[in-house]
């Protein structure tokens, strides 16, 4: 498996994502948001941090970055692709998944572990996962995930919500926490699974995750 963590001006996440992908064995690359092709590589991961400072709105400014031709390109071709933090935030503005990141309902700053449910353990990022709940960190302003009615339907119907916070943590429609487009093969969430990967970080439940993702593509397993 090869596997490009995406730099941004601003993104604060990518070394976190790069040592956590290189405890499974995955090679791993940083690449720059300036980067035009990204056919070397089976998946890519787009960082937490704030791209571009945010100034405009988060991810606003990032999808125009020549990079992310590359991504999509990538996806359309069954790809793994992966946002995190401000990386879902940058999906959703690109067009790749649908719905919105919106300020928390309670304006501020959260950063804690939360209680998750995995709603969708039949995907390439889900697979590996033994229980229905685990604790992630979240670290983010601007986490409320938005959908209307009809959208929400739409993902349930479609199984596409993957990840859902058990509590109110910011105010996120039906407390979704992580969701894939309908191919299956492009997963946006808020929680930081890299951020769970060592017994020293204080838990190791973002393990299975990497081991999902590591899974479906050597072993072509997946939806």
């Amino acid at each position: 498996m090869r596997a490009a963590v995406i730099q941004f001006p601003g993104s604060n996440c990518d070394l976190d994502l790069e040592k956590a992908l290189k405890q499974f064995g995955v090679s791993t690359s940083l690449v720059s948001d300036q980067a035009k092709e990204l056919v070397a590589y089976d998946a890519v991961f787009l960082p937490g941090g704030f791209s571009f400072g945010d100034y405009l709105r988060a991810g606003a400014i990032a999808r125009f970055s020549p990079v992310m031709a590359a991504v999509k390109a990538l996806a359309a071709r069954g790809g793994i692709v992966v946002g995190i933090c401000n990386g879902f935030q940058i999906l959703t503005e690109a067009g790749l998944l649908p719905g919105q990141l919106m300020l928390n309902e309670q304006p501020g700053f959260i950063c804690d572990e939360v209680a998750i449910q995995i709603e969708n353990k039949a995907t390439p990022f889900t697979t590996a996962y033994q229980q229905a709940q685990i604790h992630y960190p979240i670290a983010h302003a601007e986490g409320r995930y938005y959908a209307d009615d009809t959208l929400v339907t739409q993902l349930e119907q479609a199984n596409q919500i993957v990840f859902r916070y058990q509590t109110n943590v910011n105010g996120s429609t039906h407390q979704i926490a992580g969701i894939t487009n309908e191919a299956g093969n492009v997963l946006g969430m808020m929680p930081h699974p890299e951020r769970a990967v060592e017994t020293i970080l204080g838990s190791t439940a973002g393990r299975p995750f990497f081991e999902s993702i590591k899974a479906a593509i050597d072993g072509k397993v997946g939806v």
